[in-house]
Parts: C-alpha cells; sequence; structure tokens
C-alpha cells in the first residue's frame, strides 16, 4: 500500500509541476500515474547501467553529473509516456530536483 501512495504522491507532484514549471507537461492524472511507474523502472533497470558508463564523469565534477543523470531517466521516461513531456534539459534538471525532494520527503514521512 505504501508504494501505491508514493506512486501517487509523485504523480501528484508533477500535476503541480506541469502548473508551475515551463516546458513540463501532464495532461492529465493517468499519465502522471503512468509517467510515476514509468520513471521507477527507468531508474530501477537503465539509470544503473547509466551510472557505470559515466562513472568517470561523475568522479570528475565530484557527483554533480547525477543531476544529469537523473534528469536524463525523467526525460526518457517522458518518450516513453504519451501525455508528459519535457521541452528541455533545464526543465527537466528542475523538474528532476523537485520530484526527488519530494520523493525524500515522503520516505521520510513514512519512516516516522
Amino acid at each position: 500500500m505504501s508504494l501505491l501512495l508514493y506512486f501517487v504522491v509523485i504523480a501528484a507532484a508533477m500535476m503541480g509541476l506541469s502548473r508551475v514549471l515551463p516546458g513540463f507537461t501532464v495532461t492529465g492524472w493517468i499519465p502522471a500515474l503512468l509517467a510515476a511507474v514509468v520513471l521507477a523502472a527507468v531508474n530501477t533497470v537503465l539509470k544503473p547501467i547509466l551510472f557505470v558508463l559515466t562513472l568517470p564523469l561523475t568522479i570528475l565534477t565530484l557527483g554533480l553529473f547525477l543531476f544529469i543523470l537523473n534528469a536524463t531517466c525523467l526525460w526518457i521516461a517522458s518518450l516513453l509516456v504519451p501525455g508528459f513531456a519535457i521541452r528541455d534539459l533545464g526543465t527537466a534538471v528542475v523538474a528532476s530536483l523537485i520530484l526527488a525532494v519530494v520523493g525524500m520527503l515522503w520516505k521520510a514521512l513514512v519512516r516516522g
């Protein structure tokens, strides 16, 4: 049940972002929920592979490249989900940072 609520919280954050962040578009709750699930799948399957491939760049930038990696995963999810679109990399970086903060806050609330 907690996992389902996590997806709903992330979907709600995506809906909120689509209202305030130019270039971040979600057309409804179904695309938002689907995007949350696809983002989790991309983070589970592709992100470790991309992390290993970009490890030298991540080390060189002292970990800051992980922001770009998170944005890339969000952008890949937007390519796979109809009704969910991200215009550019800057928008993806800002959105991924906000979604990461929302996810961390949710996990802290659930554990506490």
